[in-house]
């Protein structure tokens, strides 16, 4: 493998300050994304300035209370992220935000670095999350649509999240985003964060790249495990049988226009033919599920 730690993060590796996990442009290296995990104790309070980037206040457990320029928003919250989609907050650039929670919870704030300031913070709703069902059989997944393109308005942040039941592969066939071609592919880069289901979970994740773009990554990851993808063909995710498997997903890019659009790996997106004549993986939806 080529340099694989320097895109698997394990849990701790990359904590700062008041951050389990701290991913910037800078430490990652690029251009765009970023993706900070908060938790806070009962109580307790936090101070965060957006500076060039917008940010989503994204529950993973807890509820929580966000100010920001005169206005609160109220966060539910989730008891965990296998339980159910959450509620979320919109933070814009140059923006001076107090996060607290009354309970405790762990939150993640998902970024991306923008020159543009035309939106204004504002609250979004979890009824209002699309739930999407993607793949089949096997390859069967759950993805929550919560900040993309005709979902959720933003400048450049892409969010989602994945979970996939132990045993199936999720980002399959692989895909890449890494070229500008209008109509066909974004060039964006791409954070993975995981959690997984049950003790002594594990998953594993592949990422590689053409003899003119090297990269090479085989990671088997855990909860709080984090995958930085620049480029390249990412997938499969892999949930160990017996262990369900989470994933956020965070992108942004320099294209004028926000878009997420894929090319699958040639050599396997004939995979995407055999899902019509399979079943959705019966255990999906998630929605309502205790993790």
């Amino acid at each position: 493998m080529t340099n694989t730690s320097k895109y698997h993060l394990p849990k701790g590796t990359s904590a700062d300050g008041p951050y389990d996990l701290l991913v910037t442009p800078e430490s990652a290296a690029w251009g765009y994304s970023g993706l900070r995990i908060l938790t806070l104790r009962p109580g307790e309070t936090h101070a965060l300035s957006t500076e060039e980037s917008e940010f989503l206040v994204l529950p993973l457990t807890g509820s929580s209370t966000v100010t920001t320029d005169g206005k609160t928003f109220e966060l539910t919250g989730r008891t965990g992220v296998f339980a159910s989609t959450t509620d979320f907050a919109y933070l814009p650039r140059e923006s001076e935000a107090l996060i607290s929670s009354a309970d405790g919870g762990t939150f993640a704030l998902p970024s991306a670095r923008t020159e543009r300031s035309s939106l204004s913070a504002r609250y979004g709703p979890k009824e209002h999350v699309p739930v999407e069902l993607r793949g089949a059989g096997a390859c069967s997944r759950q993805v929550n649509n919560y900040c993309l393109p005709g979902t959720f308005e933003a400048e450049q942040l892409l969010v989602c999240e994945v979970l996939t039941p132990g045993g199936n592969w999720s980002s399959y066939p692989p895909h890449k985003h890494d070229t500008a071609r209008p109509g066909e592919e974004s060039e964006l880069e791409e954070i993975y964060y995981f959690q997984v289901a049950g003790d002594g979970g594990f998953a594993y994740q592949r990422v590689y790249g053409a003899e003119d773009r090297p990269i090479d990554v085989l990671a088997e990851v855990r909860s709080g495990d984090t995958v930085l993808i620049p480029h390249g063909w990412h997938g499969p995710s892999i949930a160990a049988p017996g262990y369900d498997l989470y994933y956020l997903n965070v992108m942004a890019g320099p294209g004028p226009d926000r878009a997420w659009l894929i090319c699958d790996d040639p050599a396997h997106g004939w995979v995407r033919g055999t899902w019509e004549s399979q079943d959705v993986d019966d255990r999906l939806p998630f929605e309502g599920l205790t993790q």
